[in-house]
């Protein structure tokens, strides 16, 4: 069984951050693994209260998983100092996995900023370099280009921009804002437009989260750049469809929906 590392902040709800990532994984037919970046008191209806782990504990978590599991893939979430950023720099460097995929979580569903302003340079400047892929959604994209996003052709200009900065793949999700839930993925010189499944749910908390690890696990399966999006574009329509209504603000997905046992 293929491998794959999260490295993200704690969602005690469930929805978002490590536990939708393992549960994404699980459902995608990976072990999953967690490095976790931080401590959230959060919910449906927004976050509270965030408490970052050391830099050296977090240190401490990546090598152990490296020494022991090594991963087949890496995801990276929500990582909001600074410093943190840096030791997973230096642990990705050190042990130089393969398919790494980030996800620049920088706001949540709820609209709360989950990630320091100094810290968004020092994303750039190390993390997103070592990335097989970004995963921005457009306010996402719009900070990392510096300028507005308002049409289909746009986007296209934004990821072309931002992989040739970063020298990897982006995917740049339009959600339901611009050209419904189609997403744009500049890869190898190439734009291809992954056309989305628009399903009436007002409960979304954790999509991010939940795209980007199904991404990591199909790359971590052998799929090609194209083909794990697509997949991974395919169960977030199932977890969507399956319409689970749970908590009084944007609820989770049904992660597990594919999976019928215990019903």
């Amino acid at each position: 069984m293929k491998a794959v590392l999260t490295i993200a902040g704690s969602d005690c709800s469930g929805g978002a951050g490590i536990q939708a990532d393992l549960k994404t994984m699980l459902a995608n037919g990976v072990y999953g693994m967690s490095a976790i970046t931080a401590l959230t008191a959060q919910n449906t209806t927004g976050v509270s209260a965030i408490m970052n782990v050391t830099p050296e504990f977090l240190g401490q978590q990546l090598d152990s998983i490296f020494t022991d599991i090594f991963p087949d893939a890496v995801k990276i979430g929500m990582v909001s100092d600074k410093e943190l950023i840096r030791m997973i720099a230096v642990k990705l460097r050190q042990y130089q996995p393969k398919n790494i995929v980030i996800d620049p979580v920088m706001v949540a569903t709820s609209g709360a900023r989950l990630i320091a302003e100094d810290a968004v340079a020092v994303l750039k400047q190390e993390l997103f370099p070592l990335a097989d892929v970004l995963t921005p959604n457009i306010p996402e994209a719009e900070v990392l280009l510096g300028s507005s996003i308002e049409t289909a052709e746009d986007m296209e200009k934004a990821a072309e921009e931002i992989s040739r900065q970063y020298a990897c793949a982006v995917l740049c999700k339009g959600g339901h804002s611009i050209n419904d839930a189609n997403d744009l993925l500049y890869s190898s010189n190439q734009a291809t437009w992954f056309a989305g499944k628009r399903i009436a749910n007002p409960n979304t908390h954790g999509t991010g989260c939940t795209l980007s690890s199904a991404i990591a696990s199909n790359l971590a399966k052998g799929h090609t750049m194209a083909e794990a999006v697509k997949l991974a574009k395919e169960y977030i329509s199932g977890a969507l469809g399956a319409m689970l209504d749970l908590g009084k603000g944007s609820g989770p997905m049904d992660h597990g929906y594919m999976i019928s046992c215990g019903k």
